[in-house]
């Protein structure tokens, strides 16, 4: 069961995000808190694990920036065991990849309370910093636009494409695992809504209230406008690529720097085929392949490496969009993965991030899952 209360503002919606999270640490309600706050320098916002409450006056939760999937950071703080109760402050994209990662035995949810925050959408982390040096506030400036809409950009500038597809803006939409605690502001005509476990109401001293009315509508306008998104992007994907010569044609600026596959939360395995001999030619193998094709791509793999990745992970992806952002040459990694996603999880009938009791497809084998392929 969970307590659905309204806190009122505080100064600030901002503010009163913050009050609420540092009453967590006060109330004793967890023992330490990983928070996005404000770097020293001001122009990024990035996770902190925080013990003394003194420490916690630069919390953003609401930063519309995201350097890192948080959920890799999860996993760090458990995959042996948190040793005290940990609070973790994390947008939708992050509590689903987190969800995958516990799954694949990579994270553990005892002893860590699950803090889901609204979405507004996300900047690039250079152009976040591009407009904190024009004097910009960012993040003030989508909170102004909470109330009746979705929020928009700041004008010349585009949130992160992940987040212009994304159509899990809040951690209470279907197909998204519900956390301890969700922080809402989308459509809350002026108040925070905190959703809360039925045994956290107490310590929390909330008061029972009612959704506010309007919230409905701004996040149904806010994913319609998204879904919409994804689907005109899903479209031209697979207009462009046809057969494999266009998936290819899709990677020609890649450099197989690996970016992508260290910044995604997905991407877990301590040893990585990619980076053991199997990829490590030796030179006498090139010089055969000239002779043999006349003709060979240096570096080579290129779409192996890809396919690869998508093959391990395609089941688990949930669209964060960090193998994009992370890409040197702005290839529209995460459309591609989302897109080739998209179809294998629903031949699965999976929804990666939906819940802790949903079977991974990769772990699971069922004696009849391939009838319709022939097998008996």
């Amino acid at each position: 069961m969970a307590v659905n209360a309204v806190l009122e503002i505080e100064d600030n919606v901002l503010n009163t995000l913050n009050a609420f999270l540092r009453g967590l640490l006060e109330r004793g309600v967890v023992d330490d808190l990983l928070v996005p706050q404000t770097t020293l320098a001001g122009d990024n916002v990035v996770q902190t694990l925080v013990h003394d409450v003194a420490h916690l006056s630069a919390m953003n939760p609401m930063a519309p920036v995201l350097p890192v999937n948080s959920a890799t950071l999860v996993s760090k703080l458990t995959i042996t065991g948190a040793p005290r109760k940990v609070g973790v402050v994390l947008r939708t994209c992050e509590l689903r990849a987190l969800v995958e990662l516990v799954k694949l035995q990579q994270a553990t949810l005892e002893n860590v309370v699950l803090i889901g925050v609204d979405c507004l959408g996300t900047y690039e982390v250079t152009d976040y910093a591009t407009l904190i040096a024009d004097g910009i506030d960012p993040t003030a400036e989508l909170l102004a636009q909470i109330k009746d809409g979705p929020p928009r950009p700041h004008d010349g500038y585009n949130f992160r494409a992940a987040c212009q597809m994304c159509e899990y803006p809040t951690p209470d939409a279907p197909g998204v695992h519900a956390p301890d605690i969700h922080l809402g502001v989308l459509g809350t005509d002026g108040g925070v809504l905190v959703t809360v476990r039925d045994d956290l109401a107490e310590p929390l001293e909330l008061t029972p209230a009612s959704i506010p009315a309007g919230r409905k509508a701004v996040v149904e306008a806010l994913v319609r406008e998204r879904a919409a998104e994804r689907d005109r992007r899903f479209a031209e994907f697979r207009a462009r690529v046809t057969d494999v010569s266009g998936l290819l044609a899709q990677f020609s600026t890649c450099i197989r720097c690996h970016n992508c596959m260290i910044a995604c939360p997905i991407c877990y395995c301590r040893e990585c085929i990619v980076r053991t001999t199997t990829f490590d030619h030796e030179p006498r193998q090139y010089f055969d392949w000239a002779e043999r094709k006349s003709i060979i791509r240096m570096p080579v793999d290129t779409l192996i490496f890809h396919l690869t990745r998508l093959n391990h992970m395609s089941t688990s992806c949930v669209g964060c969009g960090m193998c994009e952002s992370a890409c040197p040459n702005d290839i529209p990694v995460a459309t591609i993965f989302r897109a080739v996603g998209e179809k294998v999880q629903a031949i699965f009938d999976y929804v990666p991030g939906r819940s802790l009791e949903d079977e991974l497809p990769l772990a699971t084998f069922r004696e009849d899952e391939l009838t319709e392929l022939g097998e008996k």
